[in-house]
């Protein structure tokens, strides 16, 4: 515990003195939406509706994540809106890949720590496997969509007069720089958080039948191929939503 508080009072000094105001705001961000991944899990524990409870707390945390710390309404709003979007669209997606999928509960990796422990819960695990799908997504979602609509808020000031068409393909141009340094903070963050598991399938010589049906495995590459495809979404519907508005304010003070 202490060297939690350490390393938190270690961050929140970095973060105060790079980003000032900014980051100590962030800070606090993010204490924030531990608090809400927290009142997720109670909320589940006592029954609620775990895609509901999944779709309202990432509406929430994203709104935390995007809003908190930020000046410029232009730039918040609209990549709040795309993300709350591409939340959505994802949560589409993720109930019949999931339901097919069949990667939820426990694999057998996880038998010596259920020992002598039962998993008669009452909750649906494949509800709880989409819920933790949805709100791992949201840092990425969120990354993105601040990314593009901070760099077509930019351009904005730079040319008044842009086109909305040009603002578009502007914003699908900064989205395509992103994409892949993102990917690759995607991919290497699976990989180093699972090392020790792919050293355990290594030892155990599981052949690769075993890996493609393995549960533990299958259900983090689903997360993170969810996240890839978030990202991807939300580029363009970043730009479409910072274009329609712009649209919309030059028509209305015309």
């Amino acid at each position: 515990m202490n060297t939690l508080l350490v390393l938190s009072g270690l961050l929140l000094f970095v973060m105060v003195l790079v980003g000032g105001r900014q980051g100590a705001a962030a800070f606090l961000s993010l204490w924030l939406n531990f608090g809400c991944l927290f009142l997720a899990i109670l909320l589940v524990a006592l029954q609620f509706s775990p895609l509901l409870v999944a779709l309202v707390l990432g509406i929430l945390m994203l709104a935390l994540i995007i809003f908190v710390g930020q000046d410029d309404l232009l730039v918040t709003q609209t990549a709040f809106f795309a993300a709350v979007l591409v939340l959505v669209v994802l949560l589409v997606l993720m109930v019949p890949v999931e339901y097919w999928a069949a990667v939820q509960g426990f694999g057998l990796e996880d038998s010596d720590t259920l020992e002598g422990l039962s998993l008669l819960v009452g909750i649906d695990f494949v509800k709880v496997s989409i819920a933790t799908a949805v709100l791992s997504t949201l840092g990425a979602i969120a990354e993105a969509a601040m990314a593009v609509a901070a760099g077509l808020s930019a351009l904005l000031r730079q040319h008044p007069a842009i086109s909305t068409r040009r603002l578009f393909h502007a914003g699908l141009t900064t989205g395509q720089r992103i994409i892949g340094t993102t990917f690759n903070t995607l991919f290497f963050g699976f990989f180093g958080g699972f090392l020790g598991l792919f050293i355990w399938f290594v030892n155990l010589q599981y052949t690769l039948g075993e890996l493609l049906n393995n549960k533990v495995l299958i259900a983090e590459v689903l997360l993170v191929l969810f996240a890839l495809l978030g990202v991807v979404l939300t580029v363009p519907l970043t730009a479409l939503v910072m274009a329609k508005r712009v649209g919309y304010q030059r028509k209305k003070a015309a």
